[in-house]
C-alpha cells in the first residue's frame, strides 16, 4: 500500500528534486515535445490529461469517452454482501424520522459514461492553456430491505444525466533540454454540474418518494476547485518514459458540503513501434479524502447518503493503444485505454471499480 499524500507541496517537490537530479539547467527550445506532434504519433497515454505541451501559436481539439462500471461492495480491502451491510452497517440518521437503526438500501452496481471535449492553445513556445467540459450519465442500482432483518423487498433504479464541471489549465514549461522535458500543472475547475438532482426511490416501508440524491450521483462538486500537478516526460530513442501528480483541493462549500480532496500520481512507458503506432502500460494510485459536512436534504438508510463512506486509496492498471492518421488525416490521433483495479481500501462500505474503458480522438494543427 502507498504512503497517503497528505503533504501536496512536499509531493510536488519531490517530483520536481528527482526529475531535475538527472538534468542540467536551462531550456533547449530544439527538442520542444510538440514540435513533432503532428507528424508522428505522441506516444503519451490518451487518459492522462494535460500529458504535453504545444509550440506557439499550436491548436488542439479532443474528445473522449469514457465508461465505467462498479459492481460489489467493500469496506476497506474486504468484499461484503447486500445482507452483510444490513445486519452490521448502522444507520447514520437512526433517530430520525423513519430511520431505522441499521442500512436498509444497498447499491449493487452503477455505471457512468463520460463524454469530454477539450481545447488547447498555445500563445508561446513556453504556455499552453487548456479546457476541458464534460457531459455525465449515471445509473445505480440498489435493493430494498425490509425494515427489520435480511428479507429483500424489491429494487430500483436512479439515473441522472447533464454536464460536469468545467475545468480550464495552464501548462507551463519549467525545464527541457535533450530527452527530459518538465512542466507544470496549474488551473481550476468551475462549478458548472448541478448538486441538486433528484429521482424516485424505494424506502423500505414501500414507499416510492422523490428525493435529492446522494452524493455518487451528483454531476459536480459545488465548489471552486484547485488544480495543481507537475509532469515529467523523458524520450529515448523510441521510448517515452513519464510520471504526473495531479492534486485537486475544493474550496468553499456547497448545500453544506465539500467533497474530498483528491492526489493522484500516474507513471507510464509508452512504445513507438511506427511514426503512426505506439502502446503504453501505466500504473494509477489514487488517494481521495471523505466527504466533509452534509447535505441536509441527503438523509436515508443506504451508504451512498453517509459522507464518511466516500473515497479511499486505488491502485490501477491500464493498457493503451495510440494511432496517428497521414495524408488527409495528418494531425488527427485516435487513443484508446483499459483500466483494471489491482488495490483497493475504500472508505466503506462503498461499490467498488470493476472496469474502466476510454477511446479518444484529438486533431493539432
Amino acid at each position: 500500500m502507498f504512503t497517503r499524500f497528505k503533504q501536496p507541496v512536499g509531493v510536488a517537490c519531490g517530483l520536481l528534486f528527482a526529475c531535475g537530479s538527472a538534468m542540467a539547467g536551462g531550456h533547449d527550445h530544439s527538442h520542444h515535445s510538440g514540435h513533432h506532434a503532428h507528424s508522428e504519433i505522441d506516444p503519451a497515454p490518451f487518459g492522462v490529461m494535460g500529458a504535453h505541451m504545444h509550440p506557439k501559436g499550436g491548436w488542439m481539439f479532443s474528445y473522449r469517452f469514457m465508461t465505467m462500471d462498479m459492481e460489489g461492495n467493500r469496506i476497506g480491502e474486504d468484499g461484503v454482501s447486500p445482507e452483510y451491510i444490513v445486519a452490521n452497517v448502522p444507520n447514520r440518521f437512526f433517530g430520525a424520522p423513519m430511520q431505522p437503526p441499521n442500512l436498509r438500501i444497498v447499491p449493487t452496481d452503477m455505471t457512468m459514461d463520460m463524454h469530454m471535449f477539450g481545447a488547447m492553445y498555445a500563445p508561446t513556445d513556453d504556455f499552453t492553456l487548456m479546457i476541458m467540459g464534460s457531459y455525465l450519465k449515471k445509473s445505480m442500482d440498489h435493493i430494498t430491505f425490509n425494515p427489520m432483518g435480511t428479507a429483500r423487498i424489491g429494487g430500483f433504479t436512479t439515473r441522472t444525466s447533464g454536464f460536469g464541471d468545467t475545468k480550464v489549465t495552464g501548462l507551463y514549461r519549467l525545464y527541457e533540454q535533450g530527452m527530459h522535458h518538465l512542466h507544470l500543472n496549474a488551473g481550476l475547475s468551475i462549478s458548472t454540474g448541478s448538486t441538486d438532482e433528484r429521482d424516485t426511490i424505494l424506502t423500505p416501508m414501500g414507499a416510492t418518494p422523490k428525493v435529492r440524491l446522494p452524493y455518487p450521483m451528483q454531476l459536480g462538486s459545488g465548489t471552486e476547485d484547485i488544480l495543481a500537478g507537475l509532469t515529467y516526460t523523458a524520450t529515448i530513442d523510441r521510448l517515452q518514459l513519464g510520471a504526473q501528480y495531479q492534486g485537486t483541493f475544493r474550496t468553499g462549500e456547497d448545500n453544506g458540503y465539500t467533497l474530498g480532496d483528491v492526489q493522484q500520481v500516474t507513471t507510464w512507458a509508452a512504445y513507438k513501434w511506427k511514426h503512426w503506432l505506439s502502446t503504453s502500460a501505466r500504473l494509477v494510485y489514487k488517494d481521495q479524502d471523505k466527504i466533509d459536512g452534509i447535505d441536509p436534504q441527503i438523509v436515508g438508510p443506504v451508504q451512498t447518503a453517509n459522507p464518511d463512506f466516500q473515497g479511499g486509496e486505488t491502485t490501477d492498471f491500464l493498457l493503451g493503444v495510440n494511432i496517428a492518421g497521414s495524408g488527409a488525416l495528418k494531425g488527427h490521433e485516435l487513443g484508446v485505454e483499459y483500466s483494471i483495479p489491482i488495490e483497493r481500501d475504500l472508505n466503506g462500505p462503498q461499490l467498488e471499480t470493476d472496469q474502466v474503458f476510454s477511446v479518444g480522438w484529438r486533431y493539432g494543427f
